[in-house]
């Protein structure tokens, strides 16, 4: 696809974020967008925002047959899909020491079964239109931090997993990409940190790029970028492909060396503070799945 305009995209979690700002900046460039999440009233509102012809449908990533539908309904609409974003991701608190086993499990629900399930259901349609798949995985794919292994397992998982997909879909003329930014400035990100003091000020200690926090408009455009160029890699900031290639660094001995001191002030900060807030997730992704 030399431009997405007329092309039809599919993005989970699309009510709010990475994917309502990325919805917004492909209808700005012609595409027609279907909405696929949790919240309607989110869902619905962004897709009026963008105007005439877009279109959402409430679904759970983690439920295959409402997923199904979902996909359905937007390819009877359309007629076909041009593209998918897999977009659907949860972060949940603390350390594995003090975690709720259930934010664990559900966080590897919806970050890989929840991708899993994305691309099976859209695969026949990208097929037909020897289309593209975004997996948005993460920096944290491969630069592990305390506090976050959970996340960090789920986004690795993601990774090999589009880049297994990547081969299978080859003959198709299927396009796989996956996608890795690092902060970006979305509710997810603000609520964790509304939430506990601590995971702020260890961010704030990484080394650059893995402190280094992006708007979601220019993580949008580097989404739409790469759906238009059908990227194999998208890294947001473009310093985070440093990390790629240095991959085995953040889990160095040197690196845990450098932190060391402040992971051992810093984590038993984080799981008093996990343990204060009585949930595993933020307010609004605990109540969304619960």
């Amino acid at each position: 696809m030399p431009n997405v305009s007329g092309k039809v995209v599919l993005i989970t979690g699309g009510a709010r974020g990475i994917g309502a700002e990325t919805a917004r900046e492909l209808a700005e460039r012609g595409a027609k967008l279907a909405l696929v999440g949790l919240e309607p009233e989110e869902l619905a509102k962004v897709t009026a925002e963008l105007g005439e012809g877009h279109f959402w449908a409430e679904a759970d990533v983690t439920d295959p047959d409402s997923l199904q539908a979902a996909v359905d309904a937007a390819t009877a609409k359309f007629g076909r899909i041009d593209a998918a974003i897999a977009n659907a991701g949860i972060a949940p608190l603390g350390s594995v020491r003090e975690s709720d086993p259930r934010g664990f499990l559900k966080t590897i629900d919806v970050n890989v079964n929840g991708v899993f399930h994305t691309a099976r259901a859209v695969m026949p349609e990208l097929a037909a239109s020897k289309g593209y798949l975004l997996v948005v995985s993460s920096l944290s794919a491969f630069a592990p931090i305390g506090g976050m292994a959970a996340y960090t397992a789920s986004k690795a998982a993601s990774e090999a997993f589009a880049s297994a997909l990547r081969m299978e879909v080859l003959h198709l003329g299927v396009s796989v990409g996956s996608a890795h930014p690092s902060w970006i400035d979305t509710d997810l990100v603000r609520e964790v940190a509304g939430d506990l003091e601590t995971f702020t000020e260890m961010r704030k200690r990484l080394p650059w790029p893995m402190r280094a926090i992006t708007t979601p408009d220019a993580c949008a455009r580097a989404f739409a970028n790469a759906i238009e160029r059908r990227k194999r890699r998208v890294y947001v900031p473009r310093g985070v492909m440093l990390m790629h290639w240095l991959r085995n660094l953040p889990g160095s001995a040197l690196v845990e060396l450098f932190m060391r001191r402040q992971l051992i002030k810093l984590i038993p900060q984080l799981e008093q503070e996990v343990r204060d807030l009585g949930r595993c997730m933020s307010e609004r992704n605990q109540k969304l799945n619960a």
